[in-house]
């Protein structure tokens, strides 16, 4: 099948028409990100800076590009100027970071924060206090090139769909109380960023509003060879 057999598949099968698809073409030669370009899609998301780095200037400049995979702090002002959308902010470091690299080419940073939600300790992210402390922080108040859009969490990887369906109502659960503070940072705290390949219908049915995809449009990942 095509990328574009692959894309109307994955969305015809959507239980939520309206949630984002975000492309995940990490690994992907530029030629199979422009297929699926040419099929619509307009959201990549890429694991690694550099990797983002040399891709965004080679595709078309209405591509809206996601940082997905675990991002360095000393990174952050390489994407600063274009990325769309931060999807792993897993500590009040980093986002202060994102802050500080907004402010320098003035411009307020989507992002959203990861939560830890995985009975894996590989997994980065808030837990639930963590995160509500910081919200509620006089420091919080003050990051003026930042723009908070939600949550994102990634659940255990496991055959189990009860346990990965716990873990997204969880989380679903949270981003509601976080929603009800009525924080007025938090204008714009619409997105819950959960569900990839194997669990995203699960994800839609628990209320997620965006899903990551990437091996079912773009096949197996392509890891780089070492000469």
């Amino acid at each position: 099948m095509s990328i574009k057999d692959n894309l109307e598949k994955i969305q015809s099968s959507f239980v939520n028409p309206d949630c984002q698809l975000v492309s995940v073409s990490k690994t992907k030669p530029l030629e199979l990100l422009m297929e699926a370009y040419e099929a619509g899609v307009r959201d990549f998301g890429e694991n690694k800076v550099q990797e983002l780095q040399w891709k965004q200037p080679e595709m078309p400049s209405d591509v809206r590009w996601h940082m997905i995979g675990h991002l360095q702090r000393n990174k952050v002002k390489y994407i600063a100027p274009y990325v769309a959308l931060i999807h792993g902010v897993d500590s009040e470091r980093l986002l202060k970071e994102i802050n500080k690299q907004g402010a320098k080419v003035e411009r307020k940073i989507p992002v959203l924060l990861q939560m830890h939600i995985a009975e894996e300790e590989s997994k980065f992210g808030f837990d639930r206090d963590e995160v509500l402390s910081l919200l509620k922080s006089d420091e919080f108040s003050e990051l003026q090139n930042i723009e908070v859009k939600g949550l994102m969490g990634m659940a255990t990887n496991t055959t189990d769909q009860d346990q990965i369906r716990k873990e997204f109502k969880g989380l679903k659960s949270l981003f509601d109380e976080i929603k009800a503070l009525g924080n007025p940072k938090l204008s714009s705290f619409d997105e819950l960023s959960m569900g990839m390949s194997g669990d995203y219908t699960i994800a839609q049915e628990e209320g997620s509003t965006m899903v990551r995809i990437g091996s079912a449009i773009f096949g197996p990942r392509n890891y780089p060879t070492k000469e």
